[in-house]
C-alpha cells in the first residue's frame, strides 16, 4: 500500500511538471508570437508615417542614437542629421512609399532586440531593407536600417559600368594614403 501511495504521488507530480512545462512553452509562444506582431507593426507604422510624409512619426519610432544608410554611397545619417535632411522633403510632402513585399524577423535571446530583412516595393523598383530594433521602455525603436537597390546578376556588369567613375571617387576620397 505504502509502495503505491508513492507511486501515485511520484504520478502525479510528473503530471503537474509535464503540464507545467507544456504552459510554459505555449506562453513562451504567445509571447513571441506577440513580440513579433508588436515588431512588424512598428516597422509597418514606420513605412507608413513615411508614406504620409508625418515626420514626427517618423523620427520618433527611430532611436536617438539612431543611424540611417540609405541608397547612394553617402547617405550615413545619425537619427538627428536624417531628421534635418529629410524634413523638408516631409514638410512639402514628399516622403517615400515603401511597401514590404517579404519580410523576416528574428528575435534576439532576450527578446529585447531584432532584426529583420525586407523585399520592398518602391518608386525605384525593388529594393531590400534590413534593420535593428531594440525594445527599450516598453517600446521597439529603429536603431539601424539599410535601403539598397536590388540588381539582377545579370544586369550587374552594366550596373557597374554606369557607377563605375562615380565609385571611383568615393573609393578613392575614402581609401587610406
Amino acid at each position: 500500500m505504502k509502495n503505491r501511495h508513492s507511486l501515485i504521488l511520484i504520478c502525479i507530480s510528473g503530471l503537474i511538471y509535464i503540464l507545467s512545462g507544456c504552459g510554459k512553452t505555449e506562453s513562451g509562444k504567445e509571447d513571441k508570437s506577440m513580440l513579433m506582431s508588436e515588431i512588424n507593426q512598428t516597422i509597418d507604422n514606420w513605412h507608413k508615417s513615411a508614406a504620409q510624409s508625418d515626420h514626427a512619426k517618423y523620427i520618433g519610432a527611430m532611436a536617438e542614437e539612431g543611424i540611417y544608410i540609405g541608397t547612394d554611397a553617402t547617405e550615413y545619417w545619425t537619427t538627428a542629421s536624417f531628421s534635418k535632411w529629410s524634413k523638408p522633403y516631409f514638410d512639402q510632402g514628399k516622403g517615400w512609399d515603401l511597401k514590404s513585399l517579404k519580410r523576416n524577423v528574428y528575435l534576439g535571446n532576450n527578446a529585447s532586440f531584432a532584426w529583420f530583412d525586407e523585399l520592398l516595393n518602391t518608386s525605384m523598383g525593388l529594393c531590400r531593407g534590413s534593420g535593428v530594433l531594440q525594445k527599450a521602455n516598453g517600446k521597439w525603436q529603429i536603431f539601424h536600417y539599410v535601403l539598397s537597390p536590388t540588381v539582377p546578376n545579370e544586369l550587374t556588369k552594366e550596373v557597374m559600368l554606369l557607377k563605375h567613375q562615380q565609385d571611383s571617387l568615393i573609393i578613392h576620397n575614402l581609401s587610406p594614403l
